[in-house]
């Protein structure tokens, strides 16, 4: 009885073995791998304590919790477009700001609201800030002027600008003397003559901040692509004989406002497309031009003048093929036909396109 006793305790711990002198052998194997199992909970219960005081992994726990907190639907309204470098950037940011007399936005002149990340609001605190409307090539001059008397009427620091003319670099020089002319005056009172202005340019992705940075410093130092992600870490660069200027990657909000901001960002590619459904994105952009740009439409694509009675999809159908972007049987490339409307709206071949107006009230 006593030996089947034994065997059934032996089989019980993950063994054939029988004897006192394998029990004790295995006896100390198992107190072993307790002993270490114990250690290694211990040690990721603190690893999780220390990792949750870093405020990047914190920011990410938190923004998950947040998402967690959505219903159904609004989860799959949700685009994972937050990567790890854009919480590293935010804390960049804060650290950064003590080293710099100016904020410079750059937003995009087609999404004036949209590409304005409102955590900069907090980042920024009462340093003083100008707005750069950036990209006003892309835009009618109707459209913008609502924008320019929305900032006068509400006293925002802003100035125009495109890499396409000269004459806004002298425009932004002579608006940052403005804003800084009463610190260049203290300056001056304290005999600290030959200080540099120094500016931390900011905005969201690919609103064309390197772009920007190149044309009034006159190199092209900056890294410039047409996508977002391309500017990876802080950069210093020099203006003219008083003026410092700071380049910072883009850095979207952890959570979008609604749908509209993200589409918005989305069509001008402040988003990776990569992550992306671009088919889904083309039927949107095409539904929003029907409402507010439906001749642009209609002149690029020859299409005929009655097509705000169709359907997104069946509008995409004509554009694919009036431009015979077609696969093996004579069907429509969806894919590459939505890929193309979306890098036509984002050069400016569809036209002056402002996608959003400041409400005058």
């Amino acid at each position: 009885m006593r030996f089947r006793k034994k065997i059934f305790v032996l089989n019980l711990l993950g063994t054939n073995f029988i004897g006192m002198k394998n029990v004790r052998r295995n006896s100390v194997a198992l107190f072993t791998f307790y002993f270490h199992s114990t250690i290694f909970v211990i040690f990721i219960d603190n690893l999780k304590l220390i990792l949750y005081n870093e405020p990047q992994v914190r920011e990410m726990l938190e923004n998950t919790n947040n998402l967690n907190d959505l219903n159904s639907d609004e989860k799959k309204s949700q685009i994972n477009w937050f990567p790890g470098h854009m919480a590293k950037t935010k804390r960049e940011l804060k650290e950064s700001i003590k080293l710099v007399d100016l904020i410079v936005e750059i937003v995009d002149s087609r999404i004036i609201f949209s590409s304005r990340n409102k955590d900069f609001n907090e980042i920024c605190g009462d340093k003083p800030r100008l707005i750069v409307l950036n990209k006003t090539d892309l835009v009618t001059h109707e459209d913008l002027n609502l924008w320019t008397e929305y900032y006068k009427k509400n006293n925002i620091n802003y100035v125009l600008f495109s890499t396409k003319n000269n004459k806004y670099i002298k425009n932004f020089l002579d608006k940052v003397q403005e804003i800084m002319h009463d610190k260049l005056e203290s300056w001056k009172s304290k005999h600290m003559i030959g200080r540099k202005i120094k500016i931390m340019i900011i905005g969201v992705p690919n609103t064309g901040k390197s772009a920007f940075i190149n044309r009034i410093s006159g190199n092209s130092k900056a890294k410039v692509e047409n996508r977002p992600g391309v500017t990876r870490r802080n950069q210093w660069f020099t203006v003219g004989h008083n003026i410092e200027i700071l380049d910072t990657p883009g850095v979207l909000a952890p959570r979008l406002e609604n749908n509209t901001v993200a589409n918005n960002l989305a069509f001008t590619g402040a988003i990776k497309d990569s992550i992306l459904d671009t088919e889904e994105l083309a039927f949107e952009l095409i539904n929003k031009l029907k409402i507010s740009n439906i001749n642009n439409l209609i002149s690029r694509y020859d299409l005929e003048e009655n097509i705000n009675e169709l359907s997104s999809y069946e509008i995409l159908n004509l554009i694919g093929k009036n431009r015979n972007i077609l696969i093996s049987g004579g069907e429509i490339n969806i894919s590459r036909t939505a890929h193309m409307i979306l890098e036509e709206f984002r050069s400016g071949k569809l036209g002056k396109i402002m996608l959003e107006k400041p409400d005058i009230n």
